[in-house]
């Protein structure tokens, strides 16, 4: 009698597939192709059974699939079910012979004699078939069924882990649909927050934006020129572009000029060109940034900058729609329109003679305040969830509702304005915040931001200014030093802290609108 035990290759193949993490399918073939190669047969199927009864033909071997469908299926699933029924191997002589099964129409048709099938189990449970076929009467012996009892006994443990392995990875995968479907809604909701929150990429929901939002939309349709004033970060330069995507210049072009990046002695050159000669170093024809904007928009960022000399020249542009180039005597024309910004408060600097009051009368012919984020607080959370989705890694870091509320109730003066937001959402994503994240954790990164801004800024103040301008932005500057290191202290503690009176401090808070 033949040995019944599996093969040592049959045990290794199947470890060997294991330890390789295979795909489970790869198991099955091996387990199905050493039933045919111990026994000889002609042809050979590993049949799943699911918990449902279902049957999951998984590897054929000398079977087509059409084979086992409808009609010409139906033998073999009589066979099936009598196996899993009994839980007994099924060994035919030549299956014509077998009462049950010689009625069936597609016997005929048949090209089988001999049937082995052996039932394989998963604990308690039948949860696969090996049915082999042969054409010759009487081919499987004893010891062939004894054979692949055995081997049945060894794939019987790995049909189960192969079961849980794919249960597993069922879970995984329905895991991994709930979170995709999950980020998929969440990225809906955020962009529909941010079609009901923001006007261009300017958010927010506050009342003082609102309003600006209804004045930017009826300004934006004119071709009048626009001053913007607000605090450095507010955000006055979206403001510009919003005012140029939502008029009749859109498709035109939009071009910057940042004023304190200009050369002193070349600003001229760069607003309005030049000729080849004019200078030295002029060695082509060059046009200025006004021809460039041609036809559309022209934003003179930190106007307050602009050199007193030149500022004449603007004014006519402004009134004329006229200029020059350098070393050009002819009069060129120019239709764009010239939309300004600053954070100086340009009053003052008329008065102090540094800007002419023609051209500030003609540039503040619709003045647009830009409101600081102190003006604002509840347009916080919403602008900290907008640059937090802009910044790497920031995408998915939620904000704790405590958070929220603690932003928005922070005593904060919020020098950075906006950029200071866009610093706070760098530090949750590079610093590895958890999320959600909690009031106490995004208050102690906010903390840093703050110190040293303004009296950085205020140290690289042009002398030009004078001292009594000078002293006062540098007072402003620690004051709100003060305030940011120190936000939850009254204004009688904060007083003595500065060592100064509390009606003095109240009249410095609200001189500088830090109240």
């Amino acid at each position: 009698m033949a040995d019944s035990r599996p093969t040592p290759s049959l045990v290794d193949a199947l470890h060997g597939v294991l330890r390789q993490a295979a795909e489970p399918n790869h198991v099955l073939r091996v387990i199905l192709e050493q039933a045919v190669a111990q026994t000889g047969a002609e042809r050979g199927l590993f049949v799943e059974v699911e918990e449902t009864g279902r049957l999951e033909y998984s590897v054929l071997h000398g079977f087509a699939p059409k084979q086992l469908e409808g009609d010409a299926g139906g033998y073999s699933r009589t066979l099936f079910a009598r196996v899993i029924e009994t839980g007994a191997a099924v060994r035919l002589e030549h299956i014509s012979e077998d009462p049950t099964l010689a009625p069936i129409e597609s016997i005929r048709v048949l090209r089988a004699a001999a049937i082995l099938c052996v039932p394989i189990r998963a604990g308690d449970r039948i949860a696969a078939l090996v049915h082999l076929e042969h054409r010759q009467r009487g081919h499987f012996t004893e010891a062939h069924q004894m054979a692949i009892e055995a081997l049945a006994g060894v794939a019987g443990p790995v049909l189960a882990a192969l079961r849980a392995g794919r249960q597993i990875l069922r879970e995984r995968d329905h895991l991994r649909e709930a979170e995709t479907r999950l980020r998929s809604e969440a990225e809906v909701s955020r962009r529909q927050l941010a079609e009901d929150w923001s006007f261009g990429r300017f958010v927010g929901r506050s009342s003082v934006v609102r309003g600006l939002e209804s004045v930017v939309r009826r300004v934006a349709a004119s071709s009048a020129p626009v001053l913007l004033v607000g605090e450095s970060g507010t955000g006055k330069g979206l403001i510009a572009r919003i005012l140029h995507s939502q008029g009749p210049r859109a498709t035109k072009p939009f071009v910057t000029v940042f004023c304190p990046s200009l050369e002193r002695g070349m600003v001229e050159a760069e607003l309005f060109g030049h000729r080849r000669g004019a200078f030295t170093g002029a060695t082509a024809d060059r046009p200025g940034k006004v021809a460039e904007a041609e036809g559309g928009t022209l934003f003179l960022d930190e106007i307050g900058e602009l050199p007193l000399e030149l500022q004449p020249k603007l004014l006519r542009l402004l009134q004329e729609k006229t200029y020059e180039r350098v070393g050009d005597a002819k009069e060129m024309t120019a239709d764009v329109r010239i939309i300004a910004a600053t954070n100086r408060e340009l009053e003052r600097e008329v008065e102090a003679g540094r800007f002419r009051r023609d051209l500030f009368e003609r540039l503040n012919y619709v003045p647009l305040e830009v409101p600081p984020l102190r003006q604002r607080r509840e347009d916080l959370p919403l602008l900290l969830r907008h640059a937090l989705d802009r910044v790497e890694g920031g995408r998915w870091i939620e904000i704790s509702p405590e958070a929220e509320h603690a932003l928005v109730e922070l005593d904060f003066a919020w020098p950075g304005n906006v950029r200071h937001i866009e610093q706070l959402a760098a530090r949750l994503a590079l610093g590895g915040a958890s999320s959600p994240v909690s009031a106490t954790d995004l208050l102690a990164r906010l903390q840093p931001a703050a110190a040293g801004r303004a009296i950085a800024e205020s140290s690289t103040k042009d002398l030009s200014a004078g001292l009594p301008a000078l002293l006062e932005e540098s007072e402003r500057g620690w004051l709100e030093h003060a305030l940011s290191l120190h936000p939850g202290l009254t204004r009688a503690e904060l007083a003595t802290r500065l060592k100064i009176s509390e009606s003095a401090l109240y009249k410095k808070l609200k001189q500088y609108g830090l109240t």
